[in-house]
């Protein structure tokens, strides 16, 4: 199978192509290359024969067309987005280019290509979009979001992604494309550009800086292990229904401060804190909340387990050791983030 991947170089999308490579898929990796997308995850598998790397903006028509004519693919894969909440509060327009203006370029020149392709390669295409649980908003203490809940997104990340979605769900409706969507919960792992909460968390606790929580520390999410989503994300492609969208939930609820706390814990048993300190905890240090916080994201994830049969497979405590015993046994990939790219500092401040 031939597997146009958008987004190959960062956090999921570099899970997925490793994961294609290793079953003997021929992929293509289409990446713009921002400062969440690095060659660097791509390293166990940049060698492969079935590994080709584009470097392009996936609005730049020209180049995603040069892409689909040149590789020919069976599938695309569309995971190029701008993800962070926090970046979107301080420069929306990046998101606006990049996750609706991108998805409308790619959707074009898929449905360009699909339209040309013989009969019989035409029905076996598929474009598999990949979205979040925040384009539904926030839910109250009780609740899951289901792939019939209305949309409702609060931040400029999540209005992106809706109008994304929206787009795709048109092109399928309007045109015959044969698109799939998924909706995720939180994802971390591996390789997870560290401006997100588990990362950061976990790298400024290793250089005894503030751990800074929003609010209260009171937001709940749902926590999903990137291999358990990609899981998901082959079966969808493989078995699912065109025009279909499907919920991947974690089934694993925890406050933004339970899962600090947390993760504390490990790296006391891991690499016991250095000091006056008596525990990594003691960094803890609560901040002014994020504008528009949503409080709590929840997604019912039937569809996916009684039709495709897919359920996580890793437990949040487990998957999170394993996280961080990754990022302590991997400064090289993360050490020139945060020397060069990144380095922790607060991001989408309240500016009153």
């Amino acid at each position: 199978m031939k597997v146009l991947v958008t987004g190959g170089a960062g956090f999921i999308g570099s899970a997925v192509v490793r994961h294609l490579v290793a079953r003997n898929d021929d992929v293509r990796v289409l990446d713009k290359l921002t400062y969440a997308g690095g060659r660097e995850s791509l390293r166990a598998v940049e060698h492969s024969a079935s590994f080709h790397f584009v470097q392009a903006d996936i609005a730049d028509r020209a180049a995603v067309d040069f892409a689909f004519a040149s590789f020919l693919p069976d599938a695309v894969m569309h995971l190029a987005a701008e993800s962070h909440v926090d970046r979107s509060i301080d420069e929306p327009s990046v998101f606006i280019q990049s996750n609706i203006v991108g998805t409308f370029v790619m959707l074009e020149a898929a449905r360009a290509y699909w339209h040309a392709l013989p009969v019989a390669r035409r029905d076996h295409f598929r474009f598999l979009h990949v979205s979040t649980d925040e384009v539904f908003g926030g839910l109250g203490t009780d609740g899951k979001n289901s792939e019939a809940s209305p949309y409702d997104p609060h931040s400029p990340y999540s209005a992106s992604k809706a109008a994304a979605d929206h787009l795709v769900r048109a092109w399928h409706h309007t045109y015959g494309l044969p698109v799939l969507l998924t909706n995720t919960s939180n994802n971390y792992g591996p390789f997870q550009f560290p401006e997100k909460l588990i990362p950061l968390a976990i790298l400024n606790a290793l250089e005894c800086k503030p751990i800074s929580i929003y609010g209260r520390g009171d937001q709940v999410r749902d926590w999903l292990h990137a291999e358990d989503h990609v899981r998901a994300l082959m079966l969808v492609l493989a078995q699912g229904t065109p025009g279909r969208t499907y919920n991947i939930s974690g089934n694993s609820e925890c406050t933004n401060l339970q899962v600090v706390h947390l993760l504390c814990d490990i790296l006391g048993e891991l690499r016991p804190i250095a000091g006056a300190l008596r525990s990594y905890r003691d960094l803890v240090k609560f901040v002014a909340d994020r504008p528009g916080h949503d409080q709590r994201y929840a997604l019912d994830a039937t569809r996916i387990r009684s039709e495709l049969g897919w359920l996580p497979e890793e437990n949040f405590e487990a998957g999170l050791r394993k996280t961080v015993c990754w990022y302590l046994e991997n400064e090289w990939w993360w050490g020139p983030i945060r020397e060069k790219k990144y380095a922790g500092e607060r991001l989408g401040a309240p500016t009153t």
